[in-house]
């Protein structure tokens, strides 16, 4: 979506790590113009207001204006690369626009309503696709779609053919895709513990031990009780 913002950016004579490093510790970061059939232009630009961009309702999909030295030509932001550990923003690729020409973009998908298979029905409202491709004029990128899911039944689903489009919008995305869908919500029953099995007591088994332990201690005690033998 096209924005009434200008970015002013400088442009930077050298690049590589070191001179990108002096461009951060100056309070700016390093960037590259392109495309539209121009040069690659290396430049400068402040963080903030690309992360303002980012931020806003139409996010990279924003279409502003850059200003380098005197001259403005719109622009997208098409990459960006941030710090691991701190998050901070560390360099952009900012494409020239011609706003004569089509080009795709990914727009996000929000819905509204709450679904009949939801409210009605037990179902559980799931959210399987966030965006949406398209192509269309630069000036008519939408911030996103919305999709009502108040009619939504049970097992029933929004596919992205089902999203209106409008002006030069073209679907890029397939058809059948599905965007979300109401199912039915699964209950998982918990397994009864497990109970060890004891193994039966013989009762012929006991006994048996019982009267061999009974005739070793009578054998041991006969033995004690007869006289020993006299050596020759």
């Amino acid at each position: 979506m096209r924005k009434d913002i200008t970015i002013q950016a400088q442009q930077r004579d050298s690049r590589g790590k070191n001179a990108a490093r002096r461009t951060r510790v100056a309070g700016a970061i390093p960037a590259v113009l392109y495309g539209a059939g121009g040069p690659a232009v290396p430049v400068a630009v402040n963080p903030k207001e690309i992360n303002r961009i980012l931020h806003g309702k139409a996010g990279h999909n924003t279409i502003f204006d850059l200003a380098v030295g005197a001259d403005k030509t719109p622009v997208m932001i098409v990459d960006w690369l941030h710090e691991p550990i701190k998050g901070a923003l560390l360099h952009v690729d900012l494409l020239r626009i011609d706003l004569t020409r089509r080009l795709r973009v990914l727009v996000p998908i929000h819905t509204t309503g709450d679904a009949v298979g939801v409210k009605m029905q037990g179902g559980l409202l799931e959210a399987i696709t966030r965006e949406v491709e398209i192509e269309c004029l630069p000036d008519e990128i939408p911030e996103h779609f919305t999709v009502d899911v108040t009619s939504l039944a049970l097992g029933a689903s929004i596919r992205a053919a089902d999203i209106p489009l409008s002006g030069s919008m073209k679907l890029i995305s397939q058809g059948d895709m599905v965007l979300c869908h109401v199912v039915t919500v699964r209950v998982v029953e918990e397994a009864a513990p497990a109970v060890a099995e004891v193994a039966p007591v013989d009762a012929k088994t006991e006994p048996e031990v019982i009267k061999k332990g009974k005739k070793e201690e009578e054998a041991a005690a006969d033995a004690k009780d007869k006289p020993k033998e006299k050596k020759k």
